[in-house]
């Protein structure tokens, strides 16, 4: 039994999902409640690799989760495949037998790669959309800046060029989350996108009353200083800055998937195998179960296997974590991706494809960065309340400016009231509470995959061991473990 079904109830299966459109934790809490609410279905979302793990049962289609998923706004896709899948955990007896199965699982391992290239592509395709509106901000906004806050920077009427600059800025480059809080608002939810648009539209649209109201309010530098009724450069600056934000979260997601990515390119490209008695360069991608691979010293084992001639030491620090190479010979089983250090070997393949352990430990890996620990779980509790709190609190805050002014609150005093409101609008937008755990765990596995100690995850049976991820990386009979307070605890088993 693979490592995956010990993880799911029987008689159940898992599905990946892709999921566009999510932006913050709120968005992520929202799509686990509608995925839940479908009879059996467990999901545990990732926002930073906007990606779902669904656990589904019998009777529950792959067609019920995408159309539950884009209901609820948001744009689903089932990912091509995963690493592939194990059938029922045994290996490929016999090369003739194993020639279907062998290329069935060839295509599961390239429509792998290419799932993963996809999702590289759309992670890259966020932040080139969102480039040109971060620069039209920035440039826009230094000078809506400058002439708002500096006195010496003023001309006669500023406040009308103020007006026009901004105006670019709070509706095309903050049209990511107009749009996003319009879909929210349309399916009677809120995200922290809701709070941006509504303090920067509030900002923007006051202002532009203010100067409506009272077109020479500007008509000389330093008026409106005393009369403090233009906040254009609050809904310029908020925008930039918020974008700029967004700009570096999905740089970060590049980059904090790089790690997986780097996992999966480990394994050999090419191999040589031995057929009548001639030796054979093929990809490794098209080796069948059964084949004698010829591996001379320095190159990289290309699927799993069985020594079955030559005497060598193995570099197998990529499953192990020791940079000891270990002594194999005739019966030794040996891991793809490993590196033969010296000694000529003739290994008999034994798993290929989607199958070897190379290709398991990235499917655990992505399986780990889909999981969440639990401070996480915490964070998309409080965002799932957090958002209409903040909302309730903006309005109470208007009216108590109003109330505590009293029957005679003039125009000066209503825009204090304002100010305060948009004010908790704006800053308690806390986006990081639903990224900062999630970007540091899919750094951290993948990396740790890198180093040789590939993890389950936040969510695996017994979670982390104590006193940190893995100290010192052992081999025990097929499982990686790691001390951790007196006693081992398993952290992986690869068959």
């Amino acid at each position: 039994m693979s490592h995956q079904e010990l993880l799911r109830p029987p008689g159940t299966r898992v599905v990946e999902l892709d999921i566009q459109g999510m932006t913050c934790s709120s968005c992520v809490n929202r799509v686990e409640k509608k995925l839940g609410k479908l009879d059996g279905v467990a999901a545990t979302v990732n926002l930073p690799l906007e990606s779902a793990y669904v656990t589904v049962p019998e009777g529950i289609t792959d067609e019920q989760l995408v159309d539950t998923v884009n209901a609820a706004g948001y744009k689903a896709t089932l990912r091509t495949a995963t690493h592939g899948s194990r059938s029922n955990g045994q290996e490929r007896p016999a090369p003739a037998a194993a020639t279907t199965s062998g290329d069935d699982g060839d295509l599961r391992q390239h429509a792998s790669k290419r799932g993963t290239s996809e999702q590289e592509e759309q992670v890259s395709g966020v932040a080139a959309q969102l480039r040109p509106r971060l620069v039209a901000a920035a440039v826009l906004t230094v000078p809506v800046f400058l002439v708002s806050m500096v006195p010496a920077f003023q001309f006669p009427n500023w406040g009308w060029v103020a007006a026009v600059l901004a105006l670019p800025v709070v509706t095309w480059s903050a049209w990511p989350f107009h749009r996003a809080a319009a879909v929210n608002a349309r399916h009677l939810a809120s995200t922290m996108d809701t709070l941006v648009s509504l303090g920067v539209a509030s900002a923007y649209l006051f202002s532009g009353w203010q100067l409506l109201a009272d077109p020479r309010m500007t008509e000389h530098p330093g008026m409106e200083g005393m009369s403090g009724g233009l906040y254009f450069e609050v809904a310029s600056v908020v925008t930039t800055f918020l974008l700029l934000g967004r700009y570096l979260e999905a740089n970060a997601k590049q980059k904090a998937g790089d790690a997986l990515q780097a996992l999966l390119n480990m394994g050999a490209k090419d191999a040589t195998v031995l057929r009548n008695g001639t030796e054979e360069k093929i990809p490794a991608d098209v080796l069948q179960v059964g084949e004698v691979l010829v591996v001379r010293p320095g190159e990289k084992i290309a699927t799993d296997g069985v020594v079955v001639d030559g005497a060598s030491a193995v570099d197998a620090s990529l499953v192990t974590g020791e940079s000891v190479p270990v002594e194999v010979g005739p019966d030794s089983r040996v891991t793809g991706a490993t590196i033969n250090t010296s000694g000529r070997l003739l290994v008999r393949a034994t798993r290929v494809g989607s199958e070897t352990t190379l290709a398991q430990m990235a499917r655990l890996v992505s399986q780990a960065q889909t999981g969440k620990a639990p401070i996480a779980r915490l964070a998309d509790r409080i965002s799932a309340v957090f958002v209409p709190v903040v909302l309730a609190l903006a309005v109470l805050t208007f009216v108590l400016w109003l109330l505590l002014a009293g029957p005679a609150a003039d125009g000066g005093q209503l825009r204090q009231a304002f100010t305060a409101a948009v004010a908790v609008l704006v800053i308690a937008c806390p986006c990081a509470l639903g990224l900062a755990t999630p970007v540091g765990l899919l750094t951290g596995t993948g990396r740790g995959a890198q180093a040789g100690h590939p993890d389950q995850g936040p969510a695996g049976p017994g979670g982390y061991p104590h006193r940190g991820h893995h100290p010192a990386g052992q081999n025990r009979h097929g499982h990686h473990r790691c001390p951790g307070r007196g006693r081992h605890r398993r952290i992986l088993r690869f068959p």
